[in-house]
């Protein structure tokens, strides 16, 4: 991003690590600082209104679009992306259960649904499919695969209560 009139540091925490980088526009969406200057490319610039959940992360472990969040007003805050949820080789439960289900085609709600998914799930590791329905209501998918991804979000939800019971 170049910095431009009105630039200062931006002071956050993202994926668990402290990130301080001068020179961020006052007008910088936190999907663009991310994306551009970050190199997060889990959150992606769908519609760009907040509207398709395309850009979803986790700021302080609430879903959020991010394409229409100032950068500058999550500073201080801790920020967590899809590359901060679960890698390979140690998936968050949600991210296995997609993988399982095989819950994708082309993938780019992925991060979305994901994100929104495991939001939910940490609030409520019982969820019930009218309360998964409805939070990812808002997260859109062109490729029609919802069946595969609400199977996704219940298999998860099952580990999820499982571990939570433990």
């Amino acid at each position: 991003m170049t910095a431009s009139c009105g630039a200062e540091p931006l002071y956050l925490q993202v994926n668990g690590q402290a990130q301080s980088l001068a020179g961020v526009p006052r007008e910088a969406s936190l999907l663009h600082f991310l994306r551009n200057d970050l190199g997060l490319n889990g959150p992606k610039y769908g519609c760009g209104l907040g509207q398709c959940g395309a850009c979803t992360v986790h700021v302080d472990g609430v879903a959020a679009r991010s394409c229409v969040i100032p950068a500058h007003g999550v500073a201080g805050r801790a920020v967590t992306t899809l590359e901060g949820l679960g890698m390979r080789g140690r998936w968050h439960p949600v991210q296995a259960a997609f993988e399982d289900a095989q819950a994708a085609q082309c993938g780019y709600c992925l991060n979305g649904m994901v994100m929104q998914a495991a939001a939910l799930l940490a609030r409520d590791p019982h969820a019930s499919e009218a309360r998964i329905r409805g939070e990812l209501s808002g997260n859109l998918c062109r490729c029609g695969t919802h069946i595969e991804i609400l199977d996704a979000v219940q298999r998860a939800a099952v580990r999820m209560s499982a571990k939570a019971n433990s």
